[in-house]
Order: structure tokens, then sequence, then C-alpha cells
């Protein structure tokens, strides 16, 4: 086993499905409700929720690092412009008042926040997926730190590499692709696909890409028909040469990748089944226990 592998395991022994269940019982609940109600009111928080899972994990592991607002000493994570179309940070805080009201300082931002985009996926329609729980909360978050995020514009081997170097296989990272399947990207994030003519992109599809960024920078493509829905029309949309960024159609064109778009596009459940499977090990990715964190109270701020 390398040392990636062996890291994953440690942290799967290190938390547990069950860690609140003497603690505080009604955390799933308390998450699950307040994330519905959210949803319930704006159904676009779906995406920005899920990423917001995807971008605390990558940067510093799953710490909530992602939700510490700066300061004028410290410019955070959160106002890095790879964040900036995040949104939803006032869900996390309301399910973290309610949980200090029936479990004071006993529940971590950090588990929050992977709980709240397990319930994000099935109450948009996805898989029903638990996740581990007992993370700490990250005492660091800098705006430099977030260069390490996957860019829009990265080829399929670029993928691969990023994410093989965080224990990923190139299976898993199609598969945590899919979670495109919510949501909106920013003309600025492919604009750069119009500059000449792009032969992995259908050329209607490039007109209403052209169309959208006439809008300006901040218009936005909806990745596939459905954007609040958690299905697998994403892969269909990659297969029909119509995926909005660099780092989506890539996944098609690439052999080392079609394969898996191919599979997803026929067949929902398996891509449910192994995007749950992908989930689960995201959010264990680098983790605080012990004394390297903490439970925060208020989940903007560190101790």
């Amino acid at each position: 086993m390398d040392m990636v592998a062996e890291r994953y395991e440690y942290r799967a022994r290190a938390l547990s499905i069950e860690y609140y269940a003497v603690s505080c019982p009604p955390v799933d609940g308390i998450v699950r409700n307040t994330v519905s109600r959210a949803l319930a009111n704006d159904p676009t928080l779906a995406a920005p929720l899920l990423r917001m899972h995807f971008h605390d994990c990558w940067i510093q592991g799953c710490d909530a690092s992602i939700l510490v607002d700066s300061t004028t000493n410290n410019t955070a994570e959160k106002d890095s412009p790879a964040n900036l179309s995040l949104r939803g940070f006032e869900v996390i805080d309301e399910a973290k008042e309610e949980l200090e009201r029936q479990c004071p300082g006993v529940v971590s931002c950090a588990d929050i926040v992977a709980m709240a985009a397990r319930d994000t996926v099935f109450l948009s329609g996805g898989p029903i997926y638990d996740i581990p729980k007992g993370r700490l909360d990250g005492r660091r978050s800098k705006i430099e730190d977030t260069i390490n995020l996957p860019f829009p514009t990265f080829n399929s081997s670029q993928l691969i590499s990023v994410f093989g170097q965080r224990g990923f296989t190139a299976r898993e990272m199609v598969a945590l692709s899919g979670a495109h399947t919510l949501g909106v990207a920013r003309c600025s994030s492919f604009k750069s696909r119009l500059a000449n003519i792009d032969t992995t992109m259908d050329s209607d599809f490039s007109k209403t890409l052209s169309k959208t960024c006439s809008l300006g920078d901040n218009a936005e493509q909806p990745f596939d028909a459905t954007r609040t829905n958690f299905d697998n029309l994403y892969f269909l949309a990659l297969q029909r040469k119509a995926g909005v960024l660099t780092s989506d159609q890539t996944l098609f064109v690439s052999a080392a990748t079609q394969g898996f778009v191919n599979g997803y596009a026929t067949n929902q459940a398996m891509f449910f089944f192994d995007f749950q499977q992908a989930m689960r090990k995201l959010s264990m990715l680098d983790v605080k226990t012990g004394t390297s964190g903490e439970i925060r109270q208020n989940c903007r701020k560190i101790n």
C-alpha cells in the first residue's frame, strides 16, 4: 500500500459514522433540515454548497478553512478569485447556530460542510450516502493556498496528475467531475475556448457560449440542461461536444477518460455509485483530528 493510501486508511479509522451518536444525536437531522429549507427557497444553492466542500477539502484538507472571513491582517481562501462564485455560507452558519443551541461546543464546522454537501446531493436527486464524522476545524485560511485548486483550463493528463497526487484514480476524478451536473460556469472561465476554432466543441454550442459571453465575464452558462438536478446529463453533454469548460470536454476527448464518460452517460446508477464512493473519500482528505485542529464557536472566525 502506498503512502497516500495508508494516510487515507488512517483518516478513515480516526473518523466514525457514529461520532456524534452520544454527544449530539440530532446533528444529521439539523443539517439536513437546514439544507432542505435553503434549497426549497433557492434551488440554485445546490451547486455552490457542493463545490464549497470540494474547495474546502482540496486546500489544507476538509477543515472548514473555506468559511473563514478575511481580516485586516489576512486575506482568506474565500476571497480568492477561484472561490468568488461560492455561495451558501449563511446555510452553514444557520446549521451551526442551531447545533450550538442544542449541542454547544461539540460539532465542527468542517463536519457541517461535509454533511451539507452530502445532503445537497441527495436533495437534488442524487444518491444517498453517509460519511464518517469527527473532523476538526483548521487554524489557517490564506488566499495564496488556493493556487492549488484544479484550473478550468486543465486537460485530462493534468487532471489525472493533480488528482493522482491527492490519491484519486482517473475514474474517481471523472466521477467527481460529474458534480458539474449542478450549477453554472461564468464566461471568464471558458471564454478562452472561443478565441479560436475549437474542434472539440460542437459549432452550435460554440455559438451558445459566445452569446452567453456577450453579456460579460460574469454571465453564467449551465453545465447541462438541468442545473438544479443531480443526474448524468453532464456526461451526455460531453458526448455531444457540449462541455462548458476545457476541463469538462477533455474528459471525453482523452482516450484515458472517455470510457468512464461513456459508462456514466449510459448508466446513471453506476455514476451515482462511483460518485458517492469518491465523495466519501474526498470528505476524508487530510482531515484534522486530535490536537491538530479545534471546534470553532463561529465558523467564520478561528477561535
